[in-house]
């Protein structure tokens, strides 16, 4: 994998101009869905015949369409064996094939879950269950503008689009969409009344609680779906400063920004979290949002190639970048303004670790609360009920001193 598989993915079909909408389709769920399996798929392939490539994408196709697809693809001469291997009772398999996933990360996961939740003795239960709802395609979810229109209105938009949708019940700006339609092809979305945005990202933006008026720092903001969000939160009024390192992520919120209305929003390209130009922000800030740069384990739905290029060194190198931009960020904030520190990790290395340590050496910052979003797990100790949406994790402190 030369890089993100929806990165690879657009780089192929740009070169392959003659690929159809339906033929592009079948080849992205297919790479999606083999990425996210590849260790089942690898032991069953082991009975097959051919390139190991041609098995998975086999295995892939037996098991998302029926034998009379399978010959239409070419298949047909291996769909009863390819049938008979994916109907296969897989309770027996160790719970690092049934879940698809390296031993180091199982071993992380059932360490932080059990972590998360407070236990004292491992509970596979809710391991299994986090690990089925990370091998689930993730669901395509709208962050409605209320800047532009109300979540009413973007619905009736999508009906008439001929396109199945329904509310989030959590999120009051959040909208679920049945399938993969092409919705940035819709009136709606160029007239700027959604953004696609994940519903726990839109959970994220709610726990920041960002109101008009306010001078708002988005630490990390990428290309500014959060930033967005945040916009709207205040009703443009305020400001928000959006910080990145990376010039070309903050370019890519400028289209977003002209279709949204938002006006609020000032990009700030830094060299890196000490950059001096930050001292004009020092102790202003009402809210600062550090979303920090992470492994991304909770979306490991819609970046399942992420499991096959994370090693278990990266995490404690992570771990110790994400306290230092924390630390960094939190010279910006105000006395009474509050920081929020996110991750869309599963890990505690990443969470609560950093967390601790940013409290243990910050006496000044009071402890608010923390978010926490755990696919496929809902109604636990210590895990916000929110949307199933990619996993999040979140802390928030008041500065008292």
């Amino acid at each position: 994998m030369r890089g993100p598989a929806d990165m690879v993915l657009r780089q192929h079909f740009k070169a392959h101009p003659q690929l159809g909408r339906r033929d592009r389709g079948l080849i992205a769920e297919t790479v999606f869905d083999v990425l996210r399996n590849r260790r089942l798929y690898a032991y069953w392939a082991q009975t097959l015949l051919g390139p190991l490539t041609r098995r998975l994408v086999q295995l892939s196709l037996a098991r998302r369409h029926d034998s009379q697809a399978l010959a239409a693809l070419g298949q047909g001469e291996h769909a009863d064996m390819l049938g008979a291997l994916v109907r296969t009772d897989t309770s027996a398999l160790p719970i690092t094939t049934q879940l698809s996933l390296p031993d180091w990360l199982l071993d992380r996961l059932r360490g932080s879950l059990d972590q998360a939740l407070g236990l004292t003795a491992p509970d596979d239960a809710a391991l299994r269950a986090m690990g089925k709802a990370l091998l689930e395609p993730a669901p395509l979810d709208l962050r409605v503008n209320l800047l532009k229109t109300d979540r009413d209105a973007v619905l009736q938009a999508l009906t008439a689009a001929g396109i199945e949708a329904q509310p989030v019940a959590e999120i009051d700006t959040a909208i679920r969409v049945t399938g993969k339609p092409a919705i940035e092809r819709l009136a709606a979305f160029e007239s700027g009344w959604f953004e696609v945005q994940d519903a726990g990202s839109q959970a994220l933006v709610d726990f920041c609680d960002a109101r008009r008026g306010q001078t708002v720092v988005d630490f990390c903001a990428g290309a500014g779906g959060k930033t967005l969000a945040m916009a709207a939160q205040m009703r443009n009024r305020g400001q928000i400063f959006a910080c990145d390192t990376s010039h070309a992520r903050l370019a890519r919120m400028k289209p977003r920004l002209l279709r949204s209305g938002v006006t609020n929003i000032q990009p700030f390209v830094i060299e890196d979290e000490n950059d001096a130009r930050l001292g004009r922000l020092a102790g202003r800030a009402d809210r600062v949002l550090v979303d920090s740069p992470c492994s991304g384990t909770g979306t490991l739905r819609r970046n399942p190639e992420i499991k096959w290029r994370l090693v278990e060194t990266d995490i404690a190198e992570l771990a110790g970048k994400q306290l230092r931009i924390l630390a960094a960020a939190a010279r910006l904030v105000k006395p009474g303004g509050v920081l929020i520190y996110a991750t869309c990790s599963l890990l505690g290395a990443e969470n609560d670790e950093v967390a601790a340590a940013f409290a243990a050496s910050h006496p000044g910052f009071e402890a608010q609360g923390v978010l926490r979003l755990l696919p496929g797990l809902t109604a636990l100790p210590g895990v916000t009920a929110g949307p199933q949406g990619d996993g999040f994790f979140a802390a928030r402190w008041l500065r008292r001193s």
